[in-house]
């Protein structure tokens, strides 16, 4: 093979971290992704980073996605966004993080808090005498 070649293929696995987790399907658009790693939602490695950054098979990431933080570790690369199957290919949950979020849901749960919980009349009286908004 020519040394252009060899450059050509080397270039076609390297991928920039926003583009990456837009292709995983974790973000909707690439400028969300971007957003949230310059926000410092997402963790390379145990790191803050920057969208630019190549991601390497191996790469352990911390997303954080509203409440909900996972741990992925990075088993593929692709730069066409698919399907969301396919999409999950392309990463794996680690399994400390499966158990975080499982018991943090059951907490919200148990507490009865979280988006399909709403405060009645009475409640949401009680919460703006204590703002002193009465």
């Amino acid at each position: 093979m020519s040394k252009h070649a060899d450059k050509h293929e080397e270039h076609e696995h390297k991928i920039r971290l926003d583009k990456w987790l837009w292709v995983a399907r974790f973000y909707k658009t690439r400028a969300i992704a971007k957003a949230m790693i310059e926000g410092g939602k997402v963790h390379y490695d145990g790191q803050r980073t920057k969208c630019s950054k190549v991601v390497e098979i191996g790469a352990k990431l911390q997303i954080r996605q509203g409440n909900e933080e996972k741990t992925v570790e990075v088993i593929a690369l692709s730069d066409q966004r698919r399907g969301a199957p396919e999409a999950q290919k392309l990463y794996r949950e680690t399994e400390e993080s499966i158990r975080a979020r499982e018991q943090w849901a059951a907490e919200r749960k148990q507490l009865g808090s979280g988006p399909d919980h709403r405060p009645d009349k009475k409640s949401r009286r009680e919460i703006l005498r204590i703002k002193g908004h009465f």
